[in-house]
């Protein structure tokens, strides 16, 4: 698949997502789905993430689970340094390619390939 977002990877057992707030998350529209890959804009030395799976994500048959800017994901590293290679790993989707409506009535995205 091509790469149609960003992601930060999460290492040594930091907590991020987990503090949260009350309430519900507004409605986004879900620009990730499982096996999508994505690049890494972070400096931990992963270049290309692969997405396994999207926490808090219950499903349904046959859809896939999708995530958004913001989402905790499980995702692997495809290109990067050896020791980061075949382990899965948190990370934090920070951008997409996909368009969402914020509340003001305005469509945001981000470029995609960089």
């Amino acid at each position: 698949m091509s790469k149609r977002g960003t992601c930060l990877l999460c290492r040594n057992g930091t907590r991020a997502g987990r503090g949260g707030t009350a309430g519900n998350k507004f409605r986004m529209s879900l620009g990730l789905p499982v096996a999508a890959t994505v690049n890494c804009a972070d400096n931990t030395g992963a270049k290309n993430l692969y997405i396994i799976s999207v926490k808090g994500i219950k499903g349904r048959l046959n859809r896939l689970p999708s995530a958004c800017v913001g989402d905790m994901v499980m995702a692997t590293v495809k290109k990067g340094k050896p020791d980061l290679r075949k382990k899965v790993m948190p990370a934090v989707i920070v951008r997409q390619r996909k368009p969402w409506r914020r509340k003001d009535g305005v469509y945001m995205y981000f470029e995609g390939d960089f």
